[in-house]
């Protein structure tokens, strides 16, 4: 009864906002006084944390906040997104408050070379990944470039898409929290459906910006080298990809098959066909024999 008061206060009857129809006692919205206090302070990676109701894409907001010169460490969450995507132009819905999903400008130094960014999307997934995996206490892996698998089976729970956008890169993050088997798509998985220690949004949305905060610091205080800040090797460990058989459906409608054996320099998969061992930076990367 306090919590529908409290809710009834802030959406009082006559308001038409599309926030209040969303709602739910067991999907309550994110503390927004309480994240800003825990996560924006001095000498914090987080320079400013937005929590709005609802957009369409945060990717796109933070990316037109970017070219206005806004600062980096701005993170902007939304309860629900309207035109959420993926990699390769893919949606992404879920629904309001059952997940996380938010988007972080990032602002790598000049001592950074541009062709080091490409390690950005890995180092995200795996700062997801090592904060659900401690949180959750579940068993997470990574598959190349950009998914988070949990479970058995290896279904989804999380993907990151990062977008350069001029000198800066936006980062977003979408993550399944509390999600039901049949709000979820097919390949898909959740928190609670995993059934993981933690399927709170507040401790989960903190633990994913500090995790990615530290890693982001120490891979620009070493100039973005994936090896002397351990990425390259940290992310081979955690990654399912590797050691895999795999098919590729290329950017230009090809495809490779073969034995995904590790990254190169740039993070991108080597994969060993009959051809030798070609680099893939960009394509649709399917597991075909199961570990």
């Amino acid at each position: 009864l306090a919590e529908r008061a409290r809710l009834s206060r802030r959406y009082p009857p006559g308001v038409p906002t599309s926030a209040r129809r969303w709602r739910q006692l067991d999907r309550p919205p994110l503390p927004a006084r309480a994240l800003t206090a825990a996560l924006v302070r001095p000498g914090s990676f987080v320079t400013d944390l937005r929590i709005v109701d609802e957009t369409g894409s945060t990717n796109d907001d933070v990316a037109a906040l970017a070219r206005t010169g806004a600062a980096e460490g701005l993170v902007l969450v939304a309860e629900w997104q309207a035109g959420g995507r993926g990699r390769l132009d893919r949606g992404w819905q879920s629904p309001p408050q059952a997940g996380l999903t938010f988007s972080v400008l990032l602002r790598p130094p000049p001592g950074v070379p541009a062709h080091r960014r490409t390690w950005l999307p890995l180092l995200v997934g795996l700062a997801v990944r090592s904060a659900v995996e401690r949180l959750g206490e579940v068993e997470t892996r990574l598959k190349w470039p950009n998914d988070v698998l949990l479970g058995p089976d290896r279904h989804k729970v999380a993907g990151v898409l990062v977008q350069v956008e001029g000198d800066a890169v936006v980062a977003g993050i979408g993550l399944n929290v509390t999600n039901r088997r049949a709000e979820l798509p097919p390949g898909a998985t959740s928190l609670a459906v995993e059934a993981a220690q933690c399927t709170l949004r507040d401790p989960l949305l903190r633990a994913i910006l500090r995790d990615l905060g530290s890693l982001y610091l120490q891979w620009c205080a070493a100039g973005g080298d994936p090896d002397a800040t351990g990425l390259r090797a940290a992310y081979v460990r955690a990654c399912d990809t590797v050691g895999r058989e795999v098919r590729v459906e290329l950017p230009d409608d090809g495809e490779l098959a073969g034995v995904a054996t590790g990254l190169d320099e740039a993070g991108r998969l080597l994969v060993a066909a009959e051809a030798g061992i070609r680099a893939v930076s960009a394509g649709d990367v399917r597991h075909v024999r199961p570990r």
